[in-house]
């Protein structure tokens, strides 16, 4: 492939990479979204899976392996059910670390080793899906940031200009549930906008 092909590759990859992270979801198209389902994740809120066969069911603590690739989730109000899903500034990326891979900044936000982190690349934007397991690491499939989960999820290699986000967790019932508010800048820095969204 020539470098001018891959250039425009790349280009149109981060503008589709933009669109999806302003998109939000809707339980109708067309329709906008409920202010619950914008809100963000609050205390006590549960975490259910984002994706898949067992999308909106919650997330126990035996669902989530020691050292397996990270489950991107939502919160759920326990109390309406309504799911925090209308922005995509809510998806998280969850992940079980043995407790001496947990930094002592790091450990109190877990709950029995899971931690739960923005699952919004802080660079473009793009989700962050895949899993470096030598290193434990989270990576950006679209620039190759890499985030430490054991260490407030710092940047550890790549373009992203700062950490993901963390969301202090509790256990509730078996169930993985939010603590407290996020600890951090959620969002991404876009083109032409250091500050970010």
């Amino acid at each position: 492939m020539r470098s001018e092909d891959r250039r425009s590759l790349l280009r149109a990859g981060c503008v589709l990479a933009v669109a999806r992270a302003l998109r939000v979801r809707a339980d109708e198209p067309g329709a906008e979204p409920p202010p619950e389902a914008l809100a963000p994740p609050q205390p006590g809120d549960v975490l259910v899976y984002a994706f898949g066969a067992r999308t909106n069911q919650p997330i126990a603590l035996a669902d989530v392996a020691p050292g397996a690739k990270q489950i991107t989730a939502f919160p759920m109000d326990p109390k309406t059910l309504r799911v925090r899903d209308g922005t995509r500034l809510n998806q998280l990326i969850v992940v079980r670390l043995p407790a001496d891979a947990l930094s002592d900044e790091t450990r109190p936000r877990a709950a029995d080793g899971v931690v739960a982190y923005s699952g919004v690349c802080t660079h473009t934007g793009c989700d962050v899906t895949d899993w470096v397991a030598p290193a434990r690491h989270f990576k950006c499939p679209c620039h190759e940031s890499e985030y430490d989960p054991g260490d407030a999820a710092r940047v550890v290699s790549g373009p992203a200009p700062w950490q993901l986000a963390a969301l202090p967790l509790k256990i509730a019932d078996g169930l993985l549930a939010v603590a407290a508010p996020f600890v951090g800048k959620v969002g991404f820095a876009q083109p032409g906008s250091p500050s970010g969204e």
